[in-house]
């Protein structure tokens, strides 16, 4: 039995990491999408990015909602321009993240959740 359990465990650590990204990489069409489920990093730089936009999404007005989801869809856009260039991708998640992490800044961090 306790074998049985390892084994299982073990399987899952192997198995394809087609559900880590933010979005299911087996429906990826886009030559980006394809690359970042294909690259550790960009999948990784994927999920952080979609874990703070979300927070960012709850942590602003509502007034400036929609203007944060028109930059995350224009940056997507951007995003996917840079087809399977993983360097393009990596740099474009790194501005990304960084313009979100100066909203965490601001609107959590400094002046609190109440």
């Amino acid at each position: 039995m306790r074998i049985t359990h390892l084994f299982a465990c073990i399987c899952l650590c192997f198995t394809s990491s087609s559900f880590a990204a933010s979005f299911d990489c087996n429906k990826a069409k886009l030559a980006t999408e394809k690359q970042i489920c294909q690259v550790r990093q960009l999948n990784d730089a994927d999920v952080k990015m979609a874990t703070v936009y979300n927070i960012v999404l709850r942590a602003v007005p509502m007034g400036s909602r929609d203007a944060e989801k028109g930059l995350q869809y224009q940056w997507l856009k951007q995003r996917n321009q840079c087809a399977a260039n993983t360097g393009c991708i990596a740099k474009a998640y790194q501005v990304r993240q960084t313009h979100l992490d100066e909203i965490i800044n601001q609107r959590v961090l400094s002046q609190g959740p109440f």
